[in-house]
């Protein structure tokens, strides 16, 4: 079992940054993928950034490259979402997610293990 648990999250104009974290607790963190999601209401989760166990590969979403950055501390067993130049269009609840193997997964029900959630609101 891994817990996550996300923070960081709340309300920023639009241009504005903020950096989410989150916090693992359980197996070994350096065993998994990690990945960043969000949802907006009424529409599918989608994957926005993930990074492989040791951090040597990571893959954003079309959506935010250039903007977020992915990266983890695993002897702190966190992973970290950098976000700039935020857009109205980047609120949503963003959830981070864990899964087991070595290389980036893209594919959303391969991660086993979610966060609560942490509300991210850029207002324009």
């Amino acid at each position: 079992q891994v817990q996550l648990v996300e923070s960081g999250g709340g309300l920023v104009q639009a241009g504005g940054s903020l950096r989410l974290s989150c916090a693992a607790s359980g197996r070994t963190f350096s065993a998994y993928t990690m990945g960043w999601f969000r949802q907006a209401p009424g529409k599918e989760r989608e994957l926005v950034a993930a990074i492989t166990w040791n951090g040597g590969r990571t893959y954003y979403a079309d959506s935010v490259k250039g903007r977020f950055t992915i990266s983890r501390d695993n002897a702190k067993n966190t992973v970290y979402l950098q976000m700039n130049s935020l857009k109205p269009e980047d609120t949503a609840v963003y959830y981070c997610a864990a899964s087991q193997g070595a290389s980036i997964v893209v594919v959303k029900t391969l991660y086993g293990y979610w966060g609560q959630g942490t509300q991210v609101t850029v207002s324009s």
